[in-house]
């Protein structure tokens, strides 16, 4: 069974993310843990740790993201650019990863899955949030 890196593994759970708003936004009845075998063939604790925290934070999370999106929600992003976003604030306030790292990641699967104006909206709220945070 290949070993995935941490950027691989951030995939996967953009996906899960991903997969889980679908099933939310129709109102699909889902369990956390099926969506995550769905995706990830084998237990891995770092993504059920994202995916969980991101859950439990989700509330927060895009309160943080609302006030740093300037004229958006972050209900109006496609489901793709949410998923990334969220898992990038919650990396960056909710996790001990180096901040550096959680910007970065957040904004390499922008510029692979996001088209050039998300991936700057994402950019921007990363940097802020983080502003926001180290300023605090």
């Amino acid at each position: 069974m290949e070993q995935l890196n941490r950027s691989e593994l951030r995939k996967r759970i953009m996906t899960i993310l991903y997969q889980i708003n679908v099933y939310e936004n129709g109102h699909i009845d889902y369990q956390v843990d099926d969506v995550i075998q769905e995706v990830m063939e084998m237990d891995n604790e770092f993504v059920k740790n994202v995916v969980y925290g991101v859950i439990t934070y989700r509330n927060e999370i895009d309160e943080v993201a609302n006030r740093h999106l300037d004229g958006w929600l972050i209900g109006r992003l496609g489901n793709t650019d949410q998923a990334i976003l969220r898992m990038g604030i919650y990396e960056l306030l909710y996790t001990d990863i180096p901040e550096i790292v959680a910007i970065n990641e957040a904004i390499e699967l922008a510029k692979l899955y996001s088209d050039d104006a998300v991936r700057k909206m994402i950019n921007g709220v990363m940097d802020q949030v983080y502003h926001e945070k180290v300023d605090a």
